[in-house]
């Protein structure tokens, strides 16, 4: 696995590895892969609009990511060139963006969760 992937343990709970190494033979992990394109009407795909002291970026380009009890993005995170790691955790009724401001980099990934529809990635 690699630092900042996701994946599934057995009992349904998502986590992020921080530190790498040999998965152990007694822990089931799936590896969640991003998703990238989205050809549904309501968009999941994260996009970052670069600030002058940071970053905005936003669940939903054309129209906004639903934020519903039963369906919305449970969090938002940057990733800035490999090494600086930034997220915000969204709740229903609250908008599906988040603002970051942090030092700009030249490699920026931003990643957000639906509950419904698992992870999506922008490079």
């Amino acid at each position: 696995m690699k630092k900042n992937e996701f994946a599934k343990l057995g009992c349904g709970a998502i986590a992020q590895i921080l530190i790498p190494g040999e998965q152990c033979a007694d822990t089931k992990l799936e590896v969640i892969e991003p998703k990238t394109q989205d050809a549904a009407t309501e968009k999941h795909v994260p996009y970052v609009e670069e600030k002058a002291d940071g970053y905005l970026v936003k669940v939903g380009k054309d129209a906004k990511h639903p934020m519903l009890e039963a369906h919305y993005i449970q969090f938002i995170e940057i990733e800035v060139d490999g090494d600086m790691l930034y997220r915000k955790y969204l709740k229903p009724g609250e908008e599906p963006e988040a603002y970051f401001r942090v030092p700009k980099g030249k490699n920026v990934v931003a990643r957000e969760y639906c509950n419904l529809h698992g992870l999506w990635e922008y490079k």
